[in-house]
């Protein structure tokens, strides 16, 4: 389930509100009197704050009242000075409830606790100097990716083939870009088209990210054919570090193009992928740095993300999948 992040606007602030909706949150908290001139401001959901319960917790029997609060259908908000351990006592019985947070670090506490976190926080106007770092957090941040160094065993031309060019709404950097294979079991980090060459201006929002039957990471640890995504969706952007967050497609350029068939293992694990046969497509060395496809040598290693197989709908199931 996504977490959401709400602004509490009150009393009502142009300025601060202004700047909610310039971070990007998903919804304002505020009086029923400001609702219809916060809701001109922007294209933005803004809930009259009296719709949520904000509750307190100081022995057992505050935590039974917010469960029954919450199981009575009413939204709840804890106050951020509860302790972690009845928030988990109250989270193993219900999970849509939220939390106040003031800063990044009592965000990361909100969002980990018992491993799934609460479902939404509430970030009042004191705390509007971190709002932005709190939005990304919780909006993009995908946490870390294991990403191992697989050995190059192959690297053949395969002939033409439709492939898929993601350009997202996001500027990125040397040693980013998407998880792609012909496995879900084993992708490759594909770097965005972030080198200029005396040829091409370099594309830092795009990822030249394959043939059109490739699986492509997507967030919340999902995969997608990279033929159906389209404008809107969210795919994963990983970095050579392992850090990751995920991105906005903007537009999906299909064309025909020479394609190559890459293959590589990593501890008796072995995948493939394929691409654009273009000294524009990298893949990432264990330095983090890109390497084109066409300087590519049997030996070489690139950054992967060895997995178990089986995906259904782009969602993990325990099945026997065998994939080549």
């Amino acid at each position: 389930m996504k977490k959401k992040i709400f602004f509490k606007a009150v009393p009502f602030d142009k300025q601060m509100v202004t700047l909610a909706l310039e971070s990007g949150v998903d919804s304002i908290l505020a009086e029923k009197k400001d609702l219809e001139k916060i809701s001109v401001l922007g294209r933005t959901e803004v809930l009259d704050v009296d719709e949520f319960s904000f509750m307190s917790i100081s022995s057992k029997d505050d935590e039974k009242a917010v469960v029954d609060v919450v199981k009575s259908g009413r939204r709840v908000v804890l106050s951020r000075d509860v302790e972690i351990i009845p928030v988990e006592n109250i989270l193993a019985q219900v999970s849509d409830i939220g939390m106040e947070v003031d800063s990044l670090s009592s965000l990361e506490t909100a969002l980990g606790i018992l491993e799934k976190g609460v479902s939404f926080v509430v970030v009042d106007q004191g705390s509007s100097q971190d709002l932005k770092q709190m939005v990304k957090k919780i909006k993009q941040d995908q946490g870390k990716i294991d990403l191992v160094p697989g050995k190059i065993t192959e690297i053949s031309p395969i002939g033409l083939g439709h492939r898929v060019c993601v350009d997202t709404i996001s500027l990125l950097d040397t040693g980013q870009g998407m998880l792609v294979g012909n496995s879900s079991a084993f992708t490759f980090l594909v770097n965005a088209e972030t080198e200029s060459n005396p040829y091409v201006a370099a594309r830092p929002f795009r990822i030249n990210a394959g043939a059109v039957h490739s699986y492509a990471c997507l967030p919340q640890d999902k995969t997608t054919y990279l033929e159906e995504l389209s404008p809107g969706n969210e795919v994963l952007i990983a970095a050579s570090d392992g850090s990751s967050f995920s991105a906005v497609v903007g537009r999906i350029k299909t064309e025909i193009r020479p394609m190559l068939l890459i293959t590589a293992e990593f501890e008796g694990n072995r995948g493939s992928v394929i691409l654009q046969n273009a000294e524009t497509i990298r893949l990432v060395n264990r330095d983090g740095k890109p390497v084109s496809v066409v300087k590519l040598k049997v030996g070489d290693e690139v950054l992967c993300r060895p997995d178990q197989a089986g995906r259904h709908f782009g969602m993990r199931i325990q099945e026997e999948i065998r994939e080549e």
